[in-house]
């Protein structure tokens, strides 16, 4: 059955792509998209969360994708390739590989403190889920704050925390996360609806933090439903 338009407005506080905007470009094992006033949609993820069979198997993808779209590339064939990466990973993210220390409500509840501590203040903060071995967030960075430095602090702060109540050393965090730009209003609701089922296919029952801000909720965007269409 075809879809019909996309009905809702925009919620408070939310600033898609803006196509007469300039955007920075820069990548490492995964390219990103800078916009000042984007909101994005970050995931980032424990350093022991994919096991070695998995980033032997991304590095083939990749290996095959580089062989299939030769230089030069477009800003398509990297979103493409994001796209491409990041399906493989999640698939294997849900899984629950690793110590999957976010699993434990205290050291979950230290990431929400650091997701929610500077909301307002230095980030407008969408709405957020917490798996066992990954986050999910939807974030806006507010004038005079950039995205990057926004996930190091998060990163920063609840390694140090979680690593000091559980008595270890060393890298906590994947250093690179994944994010996009968020397009528009329509992309926006169907990223808060992947973030709402992503306890349940993962089979966890809604067992772990899953937020969206009030007055999205009350706009229409929120975590879907039992009886909901998909």
């Amino acid at each position: 059955m075809a879809r019909g338009p996309f009905l809702l407005d925009p919620p408070p506080g939310f600033q898609g792509f803006d196509p007469w905007k300039s955007v920075r470009v820069y990548r490492r094992n995964l390219p990103h998209w800078r916009q000042d006033g984007a909101t994005y949609f970050v995931t980032f993820r424990l350093a022991d969360a994919l096991p070695a069979k998995c980033l032997r198997e991304i590095a083939r993808a990749k290996a095959a994708w580089e062989r299939e779209h030769p230089e030069p590339r477009s800003d398509e064939d990297w979103r493409e390739y994001a796209q491409l990466i990041t399906r493989r990973e999640e698939q294997w993210l849900d899984r629950g590989h690793g110590k999957c220390w976010l699993a434990q409500p205290e050291h979950a509840g230290r990431i929400v403190s650091a997701l929610t501590k500077f909301d307002s203040q230095r980030l407008h903060l969408g709405a957020y889920a917490v798996m066992p071995n990954h986050v999910h967030v939807i974030v806006r960075p507010l004038p005079g704050h950039e995205l990057d430095a926004i996930t190091k602090g998060w990163k920063g702060y609840t390694a140090r925390e979680i690593n000091e109540a559980v008595s270890r050393r060393g890298t906590l965090w994947q250093e690179e996360s994944y994010d996009t730009i968020i397009r528009d209003a329509e992309h926006l609701y169907r990223v808060i609806r992947y973030i709402g089922d992503n306890p349940q296919k993962a089979g966890l029952a809604r067992r772990c933090p899953l937020w969206v801000r009030k007055d999205w909720s009350d706009a229409g965007f929120r975590f879907r439903k039992e009886g909901d269409e998909p």
